[in-house]
């Protein structure tokens, strides 16, 4: 199976977002210049080569949520890797205001050359 030309903008954006911040998988999409393809973003996550240490745990759903069931072996993976990071994960949720990334003009010129 061929892989999509676009994952590797979107893998080189996730890599981008600072320890201790995290994107929604929509705004990893827009700042990729892939608006509307959330979903690819989601997808292109479960495919990414593991020697690439993706930081995959510091994208989420746009209401903060975890990308997994609360308790799932795999929200507990997630949220304990953002607590290692100084994220605070309550409920199964990150709060937006407090943690999202918001990259600085600096980083969408010199990070994100897509």
């Amino acid at each position: 199976m061929a892989r999509n030309p676009h994952y590797t903008q979107i893998w080189q954006t996730v890599c981008a977002i600072p320890a201790g911040k995290v994107a929604s998988y929509g705004q990893i999409a827009d700042l990729a210049g892939l608006p509307g393809r959330a979903r690819l973003v989601g997808k292109s996550l479960g495919v990414a080569p593991k020697e690439m240490n993706l930081p995959w745990f510091r994208v989420l759903r746009s209401s903060g949520q975890l990308a997994f069931a609360a308790g799932s072996e795999q929200a507990l993976n997630q949220a304990g890797l953002l607590q290692e990071e100084n994220v605070v994960v309550l409920r199964n949720r990150v709060k937006l205001a407090e943690f999202q990334w918001k990259p600085t003009l600096d980083e969408m010129l010199w990070k994100l050359n897509h």
